[in-house]
């Protein structure tokens, strides 16, 4: 668990800056690519001060973007040796009633959860496929195991990233990768609007920091194992849920009161006597 050439995406996030944090002290090359410049450059600046050995570029950019990916390919091609681990930490979300939600922020967490991570992995593949041996960790969600109200479509993106990873992780069984689905459960991030965060209080939901999730990550990534689920009795309902799904749409439904208390959703404008979307601008991990 040294020594890692090292690919890290969302880095510039809440959950992605402590991994980064996290991994720096076990790597010899470190790519960090993230939307915002400012936070990557002043990461890269206290990692490099931190680690004298440690060798940190970054990329900003949309994950989306033709241009990023290519940068992101051209960075890990300039290492000294082939990348040896890609984790696919960037995310966005937003907690809004599906039927009244914007179709472009739908759009938008499909593109960074599913198809970003989708990407990129397709990008370094032949690079990682170099490397003696290497690993794509997906950082998903717990909702990616269980379909949450007012999460419709950013559940739909990381079931889909679950499946993803485990299709790939399968294809890529007689090669030298492997390919990882690590789900956290709520964690106190920017992800979070303050409704979500009044509603977490309100249902009594356990939340992790984004320095938890940075260690779980590291020790899960020296094992062997194709998914990681963090949280109990969060794992319980995850079981549950594929095991015995009626059982979590009871529960859930128990809930939905105080959930529909917090979730934005249309109102009537008073001035033009139309509905009026409540939107907020999707968080990144």
């Amino acid at each position: 668990m040294t020594g890692y050439h090292a690919v890290l995406t969302g880095a510039s996030g809440g959950i992605g800056a402590e991994i980064a944090d996290a991994l720096a002290s076990r790597c010899e090359n470190l790519i960090l690519a993230g939307r915002d410049e400012g936070r990557l450059g002043t990461l890269a600046d206290r990692l490099s001060r931190r680690h004298d050995t440690l060798r940190v570029s970054t990329v900003a950019g949309d994950l989306t973007d033709e241009s990023t990916l290519q940068r992101i390919e051209h960075a890990a091609r300039a290492m000294a040796k082939p990348p040896d681990l890609l984790i696919n930490c960037a995310g966005v979300n937003e907690f809004h009633e599906f039927e009244t939600q914007d179709e472009a922020t739908i759009l938008r967490m499909l593109n960074v959860n599913l198809y970003a991570p989708i990407a990129v992995s397709h990008r370094l593949l032949p690079l990682l496929k170099a490397a003696p041996g290497a690993q794509i960790v997906n950082v998903g969600s717990m909702l990616g195991y269980i379909g949450y109200p007012g999460y419709a479509a950013y559940c739909a993106s990381k079931f889909g990233l679950r499946g993803f990873s485990e299709a790939l992780r399968r294809e890529l069984s007689d090669s030298s990768v492997m390919v990882r689905y690590f789900a956290p459960r709520t964690t106190a991030t920017t992800l979070n609007s303050p409704a979500v965060s009044a509603m977490h209080r309100d249902l009594r939901t356990s939340q992790d920091t984004p320095r938890l999730v940075a260690d779980r990550l590291m020790r899960f990534i020296g094992t062997t194992a194709g998914e990681c689920r963090i949280g109990f009795p969060d794992r319980l309902y995850a079981f549950l849920n594929r095991l015995v799904p009626a059982i979590t749409d009871r529960a859930i439904a128990g809930q939905l009161g105080v959930i529909r208390k917090y979730l934005p959703a249309s109102r009537p404008s008073p001035e033009k006597g139309r509905l009026d979307v409540q939107h907020q601008e999707p968080a990144e991990h």
